[in-house]
């Protein structure tokens, strides 16, 4: 019954696909052949326009869930190619505004009081709508300017309806498409979904605002709004308000006596910091929510979509970026392996020989022409060959580098934000990656086992005694020795002797 319905739902949605002549997209998949050739039959349209742009507009028309699902897509240019995933990148979460009613109701109902009771005063025409919520300015009680974020009316039916349809898609693509499994597609929409889930509880949100905004506590350079989390709750968000200009404005910039190059500047220091110092970043950092104050700080909104990175995934990207920036290939193609990005079977001159086909042209640039998103890009359009796997975690990142080289484009367009940031990376690589980060990390692993013994020890004991009732008999002498020289009561210290020996193999492994 499931598969029907999700049938007819590819049915109506190659229909809008076929008025925007972007069927492309699920030709390419192979999904339900038939339904995409009779929707086709009945109401395919030519235009003129590119591919990207055709299904950037057939996508906003289906609403929410797939302009959500073409931003991802954006940053997937191993699926659709260069030009498609670019036009994508473009793609507005902008929808028409509900009704001020609604979002009134939505407030009472989330806080069980009269709006007289929660806000002095409300706007109600919304600053912004996007998929998930809109906004609206109001003060508080004690006449704080703040802004309300409230989410759209049944939006997580809407999503839920349509991330069942992703994943049967995605299955069916995995069972079908095998060359295609490497791609992850299952993996891919779960990265969604999880996305999608943290948006629509606006807890969620707050939370995020809050630990990014201590992440940046002593920093002047970095504002993010506080949280009044008295007027905070699952489909409510409210925040101080920000007063400044577009981080695209230039004009606005100057005229306020800031140096655009100076912004560019602070913007990719903090970018550097949210991702490999803190590897927890704004993964939605378009110019509608990035601000420059009149002081010239940056300042951010909107924390629905955030990213996070392991330590080591960080390490990684910093050796991969930096030995691009040097075009040092043979070490862009070790991090790859060493990662486990790339099986062992492959061949590492080889990759190292299609990292230079990649590097090259696009570093051979003028520096302010260089993007190393789209190297990234284009880097695992490549990799096919070599049987790499998609890395979901990267996805958001990726799409974030996009947008902040546009950004960073239109604010200092002769300036270059990797190029800006490169000391910044080395001496994180220093920091993390010497003698002393070694050793640092040793000791910390060292204090770890230490807290973890008396659990190991009480583990073990019972490993002792399960391996004695299992009926397995032992010479008498290896029970004596095991038992420390006796025969009764000892457990305790074979235990401990064992967890010992772990524990400093471990520390020397560490500390080579």
């Amino acid at each position: 019954m499931d598969s029907i319905r999700h049938i007819a739902r590819v049915f109506s949605i190659a229909r809008i696909l076929a008025r925007h002549d972007a069927l492309f997209i699920l030709k390419t998949a192979k999904i339900e052949p038939m339904a995409v050739t009779l929707a086709g039959l009945l109401g395919r349209k030519k235009s003129s326009l590119p591919p990207g742009q055709r299904l950037a507009a057939a996508l906003q028309e289906m609403g929410p869930s797939f302009i959500k699902l073409g931003q991802m897509l954006a940053t997937r240019p191993d699926l659709l190619g260069e030009e498609i995933a670019s036009d994508l990148s473009h793609l507005q979460d902008k929808l028409p505004p509900f009704s001020a009613k609604l979002a009134i109701e939505a407030i009472e109902s989330e806080f069980s009081k009269p709006m007289a009771e929660l806000f002095k005063s409300f706007d109600e025409t919304p600053v912004a709508a996007a998929s998930i919520a809109q906004v609206h300015f109001a003060i508080t009680i004690d006449d704080r300017e703040v802004a309300v974020k409230v989410l759209r009316p049944g939006i997580e039916k809407s999503f839920k309806r349509d991330l069942e349809l992703f994943f049967w898609a995605a299955k069916l693509i995995e069972k079908t498409r095998p060359e295609l499994r490497r791609l992850k597609p299952i993996e891919v929409v779960k990265t969604l979904a999880r996305s999608v889930e943290m948006e629509m509880d606006l807890r969620f949100e707050a939370a995020a605002a809050s630990e990014l905004k201590d992440n940046f506590a002593d920093d002047d350079n970095f504002i993010v709004p506080d949280v009044n989390w008295a007027t905070t709750g699952r489909r409510v968000l409210t925040t101080s308000r920000v007063h400044g200009m577009s981080i695209v404005d230039v004009d606005a910039i100057k005229n306020a006596g800031l140096n655009p190059l100076d912004i560019l500047e602070k913007s990719s220091g903090t970018f550097f910091m949210q991702v490999f110092r803190d590897g927890f970043f704004h993964a939605d950092m378009h110019p509608g929510n990035v601000f420059i104050t009149p002081e010239g700080a940056i300042a951010v909104v909107d924390f629905g979509i955030m990213g996070r990175l392991d330590k080591s995934t960080r390490i990684h990207l910093a050796e991969l970026l930096m030995a691009f920036l040097t075009r040092d290939y043979r070490r862009a193609a070790e991090v790859h392996f060493e990662a486990g990005w790339i099986p062992y079977g492959q061949s590492v001159d080889e990759f190292t020989q299609a990292c230079r086909s990649i590097g090259e042209p696009v570093l051979d640039k003028p520096q302010n022409e260089i993007s190393i998103a789209t190297l990234l890009g284009q880097l695992f359009q490549t990799t096919e060959a070599f049987q790499m796997e998609t890395q979901p975690q990267l996805l958001l990142l990726q799409k974030t580098m996009l947008v902040a080289e546009g950004t960073g484009r239109k604010l200092a367009p002769e300036a270059n934000m990797w190029f800006i940031a490169r000391p910044l990376i080395e001496n994180w690589m220093r920091e993390n990656l010497g003698p002393e980060a070694k050793i640092k990390e040793a000791a910390m692993e060292a204090g770890a086992m230490i807290k973890r013994l008396p659990r190991l020890v009480r583990g073990l004991e019972q490993a002792i005694t399960d391996f004695e009732q299992g009926g397995l008999k032992l010479h008498p002498d290896t029970l004596k020795a095991m038992r420390g020289g006796h025969t009764g009561g000892g457990k305790g210290k074979l235990a401990l002797m064992l967890v010992g020996a772990l524990m400093v193999g471990g520390i020397l492994v560490l500390a080579l």
